[in-house]
């Protein structure tokens, strides 16, 4: 645009490199000692927060630093990111937009500003980190220098990489730039949409530009039959003119299938005659709707116990579990239906596909093959981790799993090639590990594959790719990341909960978008990892289970017998562990639940509450953060019988607290600092519940401020409980303001948030994402190759450093097993008791001489059957893979104390080796920075 910009903004025609200098021009004076005290410390990586307090410092004088924080310069600071300090240059990682980056280069000398690329800010970023690293290598990682010269070599290699101006740069960019790229902030998630209306456009013109149409509806198959065309319609003239036939009459060329539902059949074939005629988005989007695409889908959810039942809790477990289960049972329902519509006799199957864990620690993890509830054609899949010492019995940390997952996915592929008896349609990732697998598994097959991060940890950690050699013992980020990037860049799509989740908000970057530009010192500089303008990103949040949250207003359906404990619940005026203090029945009551964490603030809307008299006056407030408390049980099976209730009852009790909460005309308000995506929420919403929740992450786009529902600002109580406080006294003065929210939240959650509208979603995406892949082949192909490359040659060898876990069951399990042989029988053996026992025995006569001779022949015989049973077991033992291995393990140990003086001697010249290279590091560049800094 050509208009002018105001001072405290910039338009998108303007740059900030092009600004920055006019910003400095401000107030020169205070930004000399501004920058001065920035480069003041040395070289340091500075957020948004520290640059605000240096501003604080050196700029005492309030007004002045009003004024400058209202003009340009203070408008840059807001938008800055990070800020790489390297004397005298001071580096800004500006972000004026969601999605937008730019790079500047202020010299705090002279104040001049440089223009840079994304490549010589992370150079620039990764110098900030070396010395530290070279401090490392003396003080806190001795003990691996100390182990192998092997590995002091290859710690000097990496330190060497790190200031390499050769280091491996990953550029996904640059091989994807044919692909087409949304232009605006807000379109992005908005994918499909826009790849529809891209398809489109290229199918407009010539009969010749329909033909990846043509091609598309002929692999159309399942179990090798076709779906839609056969072979014989091999040309666009001849597909136009077989449709105006068929319009009328149902043509031979077409599957007999579709014969079962002309009504449907004759619609589908009018919306085909309309896209080959004059092809648009909305016409497309309604043919991919109609199109049999999907009939087997697999998902991946590879780490933790999942199970439905007694899983949540246990470690690597919690909500994931519970999105796919609910997941799967919309996919299949709405999959019956259409299928149903389409008038085919096939039947779908869904796979989740997990991890089988031995030691199951009473779930059903041990088990291969489990029918999901409330489904008919669903099913979970387990396949056991396997290495070269056999089957994996343990469970494994998610931060562990990945020299595992190449020989999971070939054995998650065969036994899912077996159940199928064909490729699946549809493959589904979930978290780093099921993404990465998806990844794998969909290359291979050549199957559309989407992926869900759900969380991506290297937005968990603050700095975590810079310190990544700091937490990579423990996290082995290094493989993650690498494993994030290879999945989110292999995917044909990607499924998000929020906007917030791909682009973040005007103040904070996206999960996804972290992961655009961001460096691993001594590992690989990533220079365009991930575009979140990429159409590939789509937003399709899950909703609530429906069937147990629904409005106040269906009164058959209500869960009446919980209404004695939920009035005791509320206003029982005796103070016991699950209530204190006393509601006044009259009042409306203000209801919050989540677990009592700093992030979720209950303890802020407490503390709101209590200060604001007129809330107190007008209403209640009920504050839930849980019902049982089952360590009052010693008992282990009365324990998981508690829990097992308490899930329960958590689930169909919550849903009629909502219900019971807005019978008094009251509302719920989550208050959190940040909500990721705030399923609590949704539920509220589902009950009919009028919401107030956090502008602070996902709840921001669920509820329409004002409409459906209100924003809330976690960091500003006064104005929160203002907001509240505003609300009742309008419901006082209009009797139908409560009703009017309620409504338009239950529209809302209607019109977006339902896992049938999430279901639809994924359909659409499998669809039109597939067409998408097959007329992208060669590019797809093209870019697969610098993947493999990434994979082989970096994410492998990684994975090796990752240290398999010993089973430490296997003493115990092989104890346990010893205790199954019977003792050595007294008879043959001979043992001290047996002696005394017949040198003390009387001598009898012939009759009971007789009956001893026939008890002894009874015990030998016994012996000797109990003697063959132990030689038996002993056999089994000494043949077992286990004993084999315990064996060979007694053996190196016994080698490795043979060998002591020589280990000792090895040890000795490794010191003195590595200690000797440190020494040349400490003079080389030391020396090197003390001059510079000189």
């Amino acid at each position: 645009m050509a208009s002018s910009s105001s001072p405290t903004t910039l338009q998108r025609s303007d740059s900030i490199a092009d600004k920055m200098p006019d910003a400095l021009k401000q107030s020169r004076y205070h930004m000399k000692r501004c920058f001065a005290s920035f480069v003041k410390g040395g070289k340091k990586l500075m957020k948004r927060e520290n640059l605000m307090n240096e501003i604080e410092k050196c700029i005492e004088d309030s007004n002045d630093r009003k004024k400058i924080m209202e003009g340009l310069f203070g408008y840059i600071l807001t938008c800055t990111q990070e800020v790489a300090v390297v004397p005298p240059f001071v580096a800004l990682a500006a972000r004026p937009d969601p999605g937008f980056w730019e790079y500047v280069k202020v010299n705090a000398g002279d104040l001049s500003v440089d223009e840079i690329t994304a490549t010589d800010y992370l150079k620039l970023k990764e110098s900030v980190f070396d010395e530290s690293w070279l401090v490392k290598i003396f003080i806190q990682e001795q003990y691996v220098l100390l182990k192998k010269l092997k590995e002091s070599y290859l710690f000097f290699q990496m330190f060497c990489r790190a200031k390499d101006e050769h280091a491996l740069e990953l550029d996904f960019g640059a091989i994807d730039f044919t692909t087409p790229r949304l232009n605006l902030s807000s379109s992005i998630g908005n994918g499909a949409d826009y790849i529809s209306k891209f398809i489109s456009s290229k199918l407009g013109g010539k009969s010749d530009k329909l033909e990846p149409l043509l091609n598309y509806l002929l692999r159309l198959n399942h179990h090798g039959e076709n779906l839609m065309i056969n072979e014989g319609i091999n040309t666009v003239a001849k597909l136009k003119k077989s449709l105006m036939l068929a319009v009328n009459v149902v043509s031979t060329y077409l599957n007999t299938h579709l014969m079962k539902l002309s009504p449907r059949v004759k619609e589908t074939m009018v919306m085909l005659s309309e896209v080959l005629e004059a092809p648009d988005s909305v016409k497309l989007d309604l043919l991919f709707s109609r199109l049999p695409t999907v009939f087997n889908v697999v998902i991946f959810s590879v780490h933790g116990y999942f199970g439905q039942q007694d899983v949540l809790g246990l470690p690597d477990t919690g909500g994931q579990v519970v999105y796919i289960l609910d997941q799967v049972r919309a996919l299949e329902e709405e999959l019956l239906i259409r299928i149903n519509q389409q008038g085919l006799g096939f039947k779908p199957q869904i796979l989740v596909v997990t991890r089988l864990i031995p030691e199951a620690r009473g779930t059903k993890c041990d088990q291969e093959l489990e029918a999901i509830e409330g489904t008919k054609h669903s099913h979970i899949l387990r396949v056991p981790f396997v290495t070269d010492k056999g089957t994996l019995r343990q469970w494994v940390s998610r931060f562990d799993v990945y020299p595992y997952l190449e020989r999971f996915t070939q054995d998650a592929t065969s036994k899912i090639l077996q159940r199928f008896e064909c490729k699946p349609d549809l493959i589904v990732g979930n978290y780093t590990d099921g993404n990465l697998v998806a990844s794998l598994m969909a290359t291979k097959l050549g199957v559309t594959q989407g992926t869900i991060a759900h969380a991506l940890e290297k937005t968990k950690y603050e700095d975590s790719d810079a310190k990544w050699k700091e937490l990579d013992p423990k996290y082995h980020f290094s493989c993650q990341f690498t494993a994030d990037l290879i999945a989110m860049n292999v995917t044909d799509f990607i499924i998000t909960s929020t906007y917030q989740e791909i682009a973040g908000s005007k103040e904070r970057p996206g999960q996804y978008e972290s992961h655009t530009a961001f460096t691993m010192p001594g590992l690989c500089r990533v220079v365009s990892g991930i575009d979140v303008f990429d159409p590939k990103f789509n937003i399709a949040a899950p909703g609530a289970d429906q069937s147990v949250y629904f409005p106040y207003t269906e009164t058959p359906k209500r869960l009446t017998k919980f209404h004695p404990s939920i009035q005791e619940l509320l206003y029982n005026e005796k103070d016991n562990n699950e209530h204190m203090d006393t509601l006044r029945k009259e009042k409306p009551i203000i209801f919050s639940m989540a677990r009592l964490d700093t992030v979720k603030n209950i303890t802020g809307l407490v503390e709101w509450y209590g200060k604001d008299k007129r809330l107190r006056e007008m209403a209640n407030l009920v504050v839930v953060a849980g019902f049982f408390d089952m360590s009052k049980s010693n008992d282990r099976e009365e324990k998981a019988e508690i829990k097992k209730m308490h899930d329960l009852i958590e689930k169909y009790r919550n849903s009629e607290l909502y219900r019971c909460i807005a019978d008094t005309k009251g509302v719920f308000v989550q208050p959190a600092l940040y909500e990721a995506f705030g399923l609590t929420v949704i539920e509220a919403m589902n009950c009919g519940l009028p919401t107030f929740a956090t502008n602070q992450g996902g709840p921001a786009e669920i509820i329409v401020d004002g409409v459906s529902g209100f924003h809330i600002d976690p960091n500003n109580g006064d104005e929160s409980v203002a907001r509240i406080g505003d609300f009742f006294s309008k419901c006082s003065t209009d009797g139908l303001y409560w009703d009017s929210i309620s409504n338009a939240g239950l529209k809302r959650i209607y019109e977006c948030y339902t896992w049938k509208i999430y279901a639809e979603k994924l359909l659409k995406m499998g669809s039109i994402y597939g067409f998408w892949r097959q007329v992208n082949e060669d590019q797809k192909k093209a870019k697969q190759r610098y993947i493999d490359m990434l994979y082989n040659l970096q994410f492998k060898p990684l994975t090796k450093k990752v240290t398999i876990p010993e089973d430490k069951s296997l003493p115990m399990r092989l104890a346990s097993l010893r205790n199954l042989l019977p003792k050595k029988p007294a008879s043959l053996g001979g043992g001290s008791k047996q002696k005394e026992v017949t040198e003390t025995k009387p001598k009898s006569k012939d009759g009971q001489k007789r009956n001893d001779v026939k008890a002894g022949e009874g015990e030998v015989k016994e012996g000797l059957l109990a003697a063959e049973a132990s030689e038996r077991m002993k056999k089994v033992l000494e043949t077992s893979e286990e004993t084999q291995r315990l064996e060979k393990m007694k053996i190196a140990y016994g080698q490795q104390r043979n060998q002591g003086g020589s280990s000792v001697r090895n040890l000795f010249w490794s010191v003195v080796v590595c200690l000797y290279i440190c020494y040349i590091l400490k003079q080389r560049f030391f020396g090197t920075y003390s001059v510079q800094e000189d």
